[in-house]
């Protein structure tokens, strides 16, 4: 297919129907509109179903009913169109249902602004509902990435009967790069038969409920045991970062998303001038890549986390990774952080600064 120059959310949108989504349920927010926008045109030229539902909250109770088939459903917003949603996505990790949703980020809290930011973290890796429940979160670097990750989001729903949230700020949204988006190999939706909705026949004609409510605590107790394993599993097998300049560093910035993308930047400026700087780079947010932070080289000093939010909230699950691993715990590396917030990025010469504060011992915590 080769690459084509595409706009962030037009090729996260192309990247789901390569990967088999034929089912899209959404209602419009910015700066994610051009998603549903795209699948209105594009899902009937490939037999699917594009639906503008009347709410967030109708959109993703579809998304349930789509899901329960086994087929392939989608759904995308903004901020405080996902906290709408949150009911329903604790519905359907209960209900163990595969489907995929997007979150192309804004400015807030309440309706904030249009604008990029990265205060949803802890709304999608805490879960966003109630209950005891989890969704992969994926957090891509660059647009290329968000293609692949968009398209990894389906895999890996369907493999473990989960929500996968793909997290992304409204820059990837918007912004244009060349990206090249390849079909996916999609799993024959019979397979799912043994739990999904429909497939009668596929099941020798025994019925199938999927529900979402377990009145007996012992069942329930059981069924969230269930999940817990399985979420335990998914920690295992499932969690991804990229190291960049780790091996000598005396300080390690650790960033996601648009954020990573500037302190690379950073990163490469201050290296020139002798400054040993590296990054930890989660590209999954849930599971957080505890790995990443483990024995990290003894040249290591100090930690710099960088967000665009104020409550820097990654850098809890730093903090949290650190602590838990007993080498790195005994060290007590200091964190400090540094970001923009409100629809504002960091700049590249404030990363610098800040590191270069850091190394030199002036820098306030």
């Amino acid at each position: 297919m080769g690459k084509s120059l595409m706009k962030g959310t037009e090729a996260i949108a192309e990247a789901a129907i390569q990967a088999g989504c034929k089912y899209f349920f959404g209602y419009p927010i910015t700066p994610q509109n051009e998603i549903p926008e795209y699948m209105s045109g594009r899902l009937p030229q490939v037999g699917g179903v594009y639906v503008q539902a009347e709410s967030e909250v109708a959109s993703i109770n579809m998304v349930m009913g789509g899901a329960s088939t086994g087929y392939r459903v989608m759904t995308t917003s903004s901020s405080p169109g996902i906290s709408l949603m949150s009911e329903g996505l604790s519905y359907i990790a209960m209900a163990e249902l595969p489907c995929v949703v997007v979150n192309v980020s804004r400015g807030g809290p309440g309706l904030g602004n249009i604008l990029p930011a990265q205060a949803d973290y802890n709304q999608a890796t805490r879960g966003g509902g109630h209950g005891d429940y989890r969704v992969i979160v994926l957090t891509p670097g660059n647009l290329q990435e968000t293609v692949n990750l968009t398209q990894d989001a389906f895999d890996l729903s369907q493999k473990y009967r989960i929500p996968v949230m793909v997290l992304v700020d409204g820059f990837v949204g918007q912004m244009m790069e060349a990206v090249e988006i390849l079909p996916r190999k999609i799993e024959d939706p019979s397979s799912n038969a043994d739990w999904a909705l429909g497939w009668w026949k596929e099941r020798g004609g025994k019925r199938k409920p999927i529900h979402s409510m377990e009145l007996d605590p012992e069942a329930l107790e059981g069924h969230n045991t269930r999940l817990h394993e399985k979420h335990k599993l998914i920690k295992a097998n499932e969690a991804r970062y990229e190291h960049y300049m780790v091996d000598d560093a005396d300080l390690l910035i650790t960033s996601y998303g648009t954020s990573s993308r500037i302190c690379r930047s950073a990163i490469n400026n201050v290296r020139r001038e002798g400054y040993k700087v590296g990054m930890m780079r989660p590209i999954t947010a849930w599971p957080f890549p505890a790995a990443g932070l483990s024995n990290l080289p003894g040249s290591v000093k100090a930690v710099l986390d960088v967000e665009m939010s104020v409550a820097f909230p990654m850098a809890d699950d730093v903090l949290l990774s650190l602590c838990g691993c007993k080498t790195m715990a005994a060290r007590q590396i200091p964190i400090f952080t540094e970001g923009r917030w409100g629809g504002f990025s960091p700049t590249v010469r404030q990363i610098e600064d800040k590191c270069k504060e850091i190394l030199k011992g002036s820098a306030d915590r």
